[in-house]
């Protein structure tokens, strides 16, 4: 990708170094990827978009790829990415007060998060797979999990500190990382201990046609050195998430917002997305919600399974705001 004009650079956020990969002039995006991604699952719209006239941002966030991994897992709460996205803008962005989103996955959420701690920093926001999730005031996530899946749920799975890891490294880093980005069952995902994605791991995994071996191997590569354990720290931080949020229990986000889905996305099959999103309680808490689209056909990892069509509805989008 270097090839294509993309720059990498290493900015200090938070005494951390963060690494960023950055093509373009213009009003700036910022790219914010999920799990287990990189910067690199930006990779098609950072050039779509930077020949648009933009400057396309996407950093690996803290504990992924080549941006530092604090070893406490309590450095990765929702408090702390925010800290890291709002720092990172002041640095490398210090003339531009309010700065495009797009983010995925995990990157969704923190965009939320952002959006709620810190509007005035954000001129729109393109969410793609993880609609606002209010908090529920009267119960945590991992218990609400519980409830909903039972202990096999993914999420409830990687609470354990280096359980997960020690079955990831047996399957190998490759297997891991196609088994989750070639992931389309329109539903939750259960990691039964012992039994992988739930067929054999040594059952040939044939690669859909937006994403080559080489690919993988550049997401392989990089959480081979890192581990998977900084990304996992996330979901285990989701009840300190909740316990810290509790000042903005009912707060709605004052962000024009463009939500994107796939209708074979696990997120949107899973603890009641859909009449969640369709009936009303998404446009309740996002008032400036403007758009909600469904990807027929398409599954979880939309922005690289259909890269033209994403970067589409990202300007289509935002060219409104300037």
């Amino acid at each position: 990708m270097e090839s294509q004009g993309i720059e990498h650079r290493t900015v200090q956020v938070n005494g951390i170094n963060m690494h960023v990969a950055e093509k373009g002039n213009g009003p700036l995006i910022l790219f914010v990827h999920g799990f287990p991604e990189l910067w690199y699952s930006w990779r098609h719209q950072i050039l779509a978009l930077s020949d648009l006239g933009y400057r396309a941002v996407a950093p690996d966030l803290r504990g992924y790829g080549d941006t530092d991994a604090p070893a406490s897992p309590s450095s990765y709460t929702c408090l702390h990415m925010v800290g890291d996205l709002v720092a990172l803008l002041d640095a490398i962005a210090p003339d531009q007060e309010q700065v495009f989103v797009v983010a995925h996955d995990w990157g969704a959420v923190i965009a939320w998060y952002l959006c709620l701690f810190r509007p005035d920093r954000v001129k729109a926001l393109v969410s793609l797979s993880v609609q606002f999730i209010p908090r529920n005031p009267q119960r945590k996530f991992i218990e609400s999990f519980q409830a909903a899946y039972g202990d096999d749920y993914y999420m409830c799975r990687f609470q354990e500190p280096g359980v997960i890891e020690a079955e990831f490294a047996q399957m190998g880093t490759t297997r891991v990382i196609k088994e989750f980005l070639t992931y389309r069952n329109p539903g939750p995902l259960f990691l039964p201990k012992g039994k992988g994605f739930g067929h054999p791991t040594d059952t040939p995994i044939v690669l859909p046609s937006w994403l080559s071996e080489d690919e993988v191997n550049y997401y392989a590569a990089k959480f081979d050195k890192t581990g998977f354990t900084g990304g996992i720290n996330y979901y285990r931080n989701l009840d300190i998430n909740w316990e810290l949020t509790a000042p903005w229990t009912g707060a709605q986000v004052k962000v024009p917002v463009k939500f994107v889905v796939g209708d074979q996305d696990l997120v949107y099959n899973s603890l009641g997305a859909q009449d969640f999103i369709h009936k009303g309680g998404f446009k309740k808490f996002v008032p400036l919600l403007e758009e909600v689209i469904v990807l027929e056909g398409v599954a979880h990892f939309l922005q690289q399974e259909k890269p033209d069509e994403i970067s589409k509805h990202i300007h289509n989008f935002i060219k409104k705001f300037h």
